[in-house]
Protein backbone atom coordinates (compact mmCIF):
# COMPACT_ATOMS: atom_id res chain seq x y z
CA UNK A 1 0.00 0.00 0.00
CA UNK A 2 1.61 3.89 -1.28
CA UNK A 3 1.71 6.11 0.92
CA UNK A 4 -1.00 9.18 1.05
CA UNK A 5 0.27 12.70 1.41
CA UNK A 6 -2.58 15.21 1.47
CA UNK A 7 -2.05 18.99 2.09
CA UNK A 8 -3.82 20.60 5.06
CA UNK A 9 -4.20 23.80 7.05
CA UNK A 10 -2.41 24.40 9.82
CA UNK A 11 -3.77 27.02 12.63
CA UNK A 12 -0.89 28.87 15.19
CA UNK A 13 -2.03 29.69 18.60
CA UNK A 14 0.43 31.43 21.15
CA UNK A 15 -0.01 30.44 24.76
CA UNK A 16 1.83 31.05 27.58
CA UNK A 17 5.29 28.32 28.64
CA UNK A 18 3.92 26.89 31.20
CA UNK A 19 1.76 24.11 32.74
CA UNK A 20 -1.97 24.31 31.91
CA UNK A 21 -1.69 27.37 29.20
CA UNK A 22 -2.78 25.34 26.65
CA UNK A 23 -6.04 24.01 29.02
CA UNK A 24 -8.21 26.50 27.45
CA UNK A 25 -7.59 25.65 24.00
CA UNK A 26 -7.95 21.92 24.48
CA UNK A 27 -11.00 22.81 26.63
CA UNK A 28 -12.74 24.35 23.61
CA UNK A 29 -11.55 22.02 20.70
CA UNK A 30 -13.16 19.02 22.98
CA UNK A 31 -16.33 20.82 24.17
CA UNK A 32 -17.11 21.91 20.35
CA UNK A 33 -16.24 18.44 19.31
CA UNK A 34 -13.36 19.40 16.79
CA UNK A 35 -11.24 16.71 15.55
CA UNK A 36 -8.06 17.24 15.04
CA UNK A 37 -5.75 15.52 12.19
CA UNK A 38 -2.43 16.27 13.62
CA UNK A 39 -1.01 19.09 16.17
CA UNK A 40 2.53 20.30 17.28
CA UNK A 41 3.80 21.96 20.22
CA UNK A 42 6.75 24.01 21.32
CA UNK A 43 8.71 26.67 23.21
CA UNK A 44 9.39 29.84 21.24
CA UNK A 45 11.19 32.11 23.36
CA UNK A 46 10.49 35.05 25.15
CA UNK A 47 7.77 32.75 27.76
CA UNK A 48 5.71 31.46 24.51
CA UNK A 49 4.71 28.53 23.63
CA UNK A 50 3.52 27.87 19.66
CA UNK A 51 0.66 24.80 18.87
CA UNK A 52 0.28 23.93 15.72
CA UNK A 53 -3.14 22.35 15.26
CA UNK A 54 -4.17 20.61 11.82
CA UNK A 55 -8.45 20.62 12.53
CA UNK A 56 -10.28 18.16 9.93
CA UNK A 57 -13.21 20.90 10.16
CA UNK A 58 -11.57 24.52 9.75
CA UNK A 59 -14.79 26.36 10.54
CA UNK A 60 -15.58 24.60 13.52
CA UNK A 61 -12.15 24.97 14.72
CA UNK A 62 -12.27 28.83 14.24
CA UNK A 63 -15.72 29.15 15.37
CA UNK A 64 -14.59 26.90 18.21
CA UNK A 65 -11.86 29.52 19.70
CA UNK A 66 -13.51 32.62 18.39
CA UNK A 67 -16.19 31.44 21.25
CA UNK A 68 -13.95 30.70 23.72
CA UNK A 69 -11.68 34.43 23.33
CA UNK A 70 -8.43 32.53 21.61
CA UNK A 71 -7.10 33.82 18.75
CA UNK A 72 -6.08 31.76 15.81
CA UNK A 73 -3.10 32.80 13.43
CA UNK A 74 -4.48 32.75 9.64
CA UNK A 75 -4.37 29.14 8.25
CA UNK A 76 -0.85 28.07 6.36
CA UNK A 77 -0.30 24.91 4.10
CA UNK A 78 0.98 21.76 5.51
CA UNK A 79 1.79 18.09 4.50
CA UNK A 80 0.13 14.84 6.24
CA UNK A 81 1.55 11.39 5.48
CA UNK A 82 0.30 8.48 6.54
CA UNK A 83 1.35 4.75 5.37
CA UNK A 84 2.88 1.54 6.02
CA UNK A 85 5.58 1.76 8.53
CA UNK A 86 9.04 0.51 6.89
CA UNK A 87 12.60 1.39 7.09
CA UNK A 88 13.06 3.99 5.25
CA UNK A 89 9.52 5.77 4.62
CA UNK A 90 10.66 9.10 5.96
CA UNK A 91 13.44 9.12 3.15
CA UNK A 92 10.86 8.79 0.62
CA UNK A 93 9.60 11.83 1.17
CA UNK A 94 12.90 13.42 2.00
CA UNK A 95 14.44 12.49 -0.87
CA UNK A 96 11.93 13.07 -3.17
CA UNK A 97 12.23 16.80 -1.79
CA UNK A 98 16.21 16.61 -1.61
CA UNK A 99 16.29 15.88 -5.65
CA UNK A 100 13.59 18.97 -6.30
CA UNK A 101 15.60 21.00 -4.10
CA UNK A 102 13.04 21.67 -1.54
CA UNK A 103 13.90 22.74 2.33
CA UNK A 104 12.15 20.82 5.17
CA UNK A 105 11.86 23.41 7.17
CA UNK A 106 10.38 20.67 9.95
CA UNK A 107 8.90 17.01 10.11
CA UNK A 108 7.27 14.99 12.75
CA UNK A 109 6.91 11.62 12.69
CA UNK A 110 5.22 8.80 14.76
CA UNK A 111 4.37 5.38 14.37
CA UNK A 112 0.17 4.91 14.28
CA UNK A 113 -0.04 1.17 15.26
CA UNK A 114 -1.05 -1.30 13.08
CA UNK A 115 2.19 -1.22 11.12
CA UNK A 116 1.37 2.22 9.98
CA UNK A 117 3.22 5.75 10.42
CA UNK A 118 2.05 9.02 10.12
CA UNK A 119 3.89 12.37 9.67
CA UNK A 120 3.49 16.29 8.94
CA UNK A 121 5.71 18.22 6.98
CA UNK A 122 6.43 21.82 6.98
CA UNK A 123 8.31 24.18 4.27
CA UNK A 124 8.51 27.52 3.72
CA UNK A 125 5.02 28.96 1.44
CA UNK A 126 7.08 29.75 -1.31
CA UNK A 127 7.87 26.04 -1.66
CA UNK A 128 4.24 24.44 -1.20
CA UNK A 129 3.40 24.15 -5.02
CA UNK A 130 6.27 22.60 -5.31
CA UNK A 131 6.25 20.12 -2.85
CA UNK A 132 2.65 19.11 -3.67
CA UNK A 133 3.52 18.32 -6.82
CA UNK A 134 6.83 16.08 -5.91
CA UNK A 135 4.71 14.20 -3.60
CA UNK A 136 2.02 13.76 -5.95
CA UNK A 137 -0.28 15.56 -2.87
CA UNK A 138 -3.74 15.43 -2.86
Amino acid sequence: MADRIRKAQYFKVMVPNRAGASAKVFVALAQARVNLLAFSGFPRGGGKAQLDFVPENVAAFKKALRKAGVSVGRGKAVFLIEGPDRPGAGWDVGGKLSRGKINITAMHGVVAGGKRYGAILWVKPRDVARTAKALKAS
